[in-house]
């Protein structure tokens, strides 16, 4: 898969370093850049790299942190042994997450491990909200709960500078 140049550069923007092992752009902000990006489960150095979907946007990770640091990590990990049934979907999502990245490629470090806690807490809302963004409401159902609880972060338009995008290419 490739990825624009315009992409790359953006998303390096976001992080404030050079992006690492992008494989395709997962999903796109409402101002039109990256918010999540696929990665490749081994990074370029060698390096397992378990999180598939990382979230780029600045604002949109920041509303996702202010989350986290409101405890709401904790009570989903509370939930998930309270219903059988949230704890049932968010199995699948541990599964189709894995699925999906071994259709990728195999690497036996990571074998069996998701991430952001999947299947069994709540580690890392950025991996569930990337999850849903990525691979779109319905599987990963804390994913859309994270999502639920935000608001637009691209309302008010790209998050950095795109007048230069692209002005070092050829």
């Amino acid at each position: 898969m490739s990825v624009s140049p315009d992409d790359i550069e953006a998303v390096g923007k976001q992080l404030g370093r050079t992006a690492r092992g992008i494989r395709s752009i997962a999903h796109r902000c409402s101002c039109g850049l990256p918010d999540v990006v696929e990665t490749e489960p081994r990074l370029p150095d060698g390096t397992p790299f378990p999180t598939t979907y990382y979230v780029t946007c600045p604002r949109l990770a920041s509303a996702i942190g202010t989350l986290e640091a409101e405890g709401v990590m904790k009570s989903m990990t509370d939930r998930l042994g309270e219903d059988a049934s949230l704890a049932a979907a968010y199995r699948a999502a541990h599964e189709s997450y894995l699925a999906h990245r071994e259709s990728i490629d195999q690497v036996a470090e990571i074998d069996g491990i998701s991430a952001g806690g999947m299947p069994t807490r709540v580690k890392c809302l950025h991996v569930l909200a990337g999850h849903s963004l990525a691979a779109g409401r319905g599987v990963n159902p804390l994913g859309d709960e994270t999502l639920d609880l935000l608001e637009d972060w691209g309302r008010r338009g790209p998050c950095v500078g795109t007048d230069d995008l692209g002005s070092d290419s050829d």
